[in-house]
């Protein structure tokens, strides 16, 4: 899949195709900041400003846009009804979790570099857990920027280990 992924963005600039590569919720930083800083070889700080760039970007969209889009869902005659109980369900399901460890689970939940965390879904569990838009974006740039950090070390440690081992 990655190589796949190299071939479809070789044409293009390399700090765009980590910016854009960033952007996409199953790459996210967990492939970006590899592939930039192993593959195209640039510099450490860049990648990472980058790929925090790339993968914010489409946060502050979704919780921007995200209670927009529920007022619309919730006035639809067809789907009104059923969106507003599976929210309510997805709320009362983690309600509990996000009040028990609050803001400070919102950075970590962004901030470990796992499938199914990120940027992305961390917009998803602001907008069920109600957190306003002035207080979920600095969560969410926090999360990200300790993922960054967090895939960074992973990546330079990894490649220097494996660079000292076969190299």
């Amino acid at each position: 899949m990655v190589i796949n992924i190299i071939n479809f963005f070789a044409g293009i600039n390399h700090y765009w195709s980590i910016f854009f590569l960033s952007m996409i919720p199953v790459t996210e930083l967990r492939a970006s900041i590899p592939i930039g800083i192993e593959v195209y070889n640039l510099p450490v700080w860049k990648v990472w400003l980058v790929a925090v760039a790339g993968d914010f970007l489409p946060a502050l969209f979704l919780l921007w846009v995200m209670p927009q889009l529920n007022d619309f869902l919730i006035k639809s005659k067809i789907f009104g009804k059923m969106f507003s109980k599976k929210l309510k369900q997805a709320e009362k399901a983690f309600s509990g979790k996000y009040s028990k460890y609050g803001a400070l689970g919102l950075i970590i939940f962004v901030g470990i570099p796992l499938p199914l965390t990120g940027s992305w879904t961390g917009s998803l569990a602001a907008f069920i857990f109600n957190i306003p838009f002035r207080k979920s974006w600095p969560l969410i740039l926090a999360g990200v920027c300790m993922a960054a950090t967090l895939v960074t070390l992973i990546t330079l440690f990894a490649g220097g280990t494996i660079r000292s081992i076969f190299g």
